[in-house]
């Protein structure tokens, strides 16, 4: 079963603030989830083949090719907080 620590750690790694009603919202709702894992569990499926998905799709896409933009000034522009030919962004990692 998951406790509220276990809400409040997952929010922490997610960087989300939440309110003690919303974790006693999410703890109620994540240890439903977690239950209907544990019930799909115990179903036979070795005679199941393993599928990423229910039917059969395939996905049309076309190869990625690398090439720079005619305008970087441009791109730089829109950024909040540029430095140099480079954009600057939040440091993510704690020391």
């Amino acid at each position: 079963m998951i406790g509220q620590q276990d809400v409040q750690k997952v929010a922490h790694l997610a960087r989300l603030t939440l309110t003690p009603a919303e974790e006693a919202q999410f703890t109620t709702q994540l240890g439903a989830i977690l239950e209907y894992v544990e019930q799909l569990n115990e179903l036979d499926v070795t005679t199941v083949e393993p599928t990423t998905r229910a039917i059969d799709v395939s996905n049309i896409t076309r190869p990625d090719q690398q090439h720079p933009h005619p305008n970087r000034a441009q791109i730089l522009a829109g950024a909040p907080d540029p430095e140099g030919d480079f954009f600057r962004v939040p440091k993510i990692m704690d020391s």
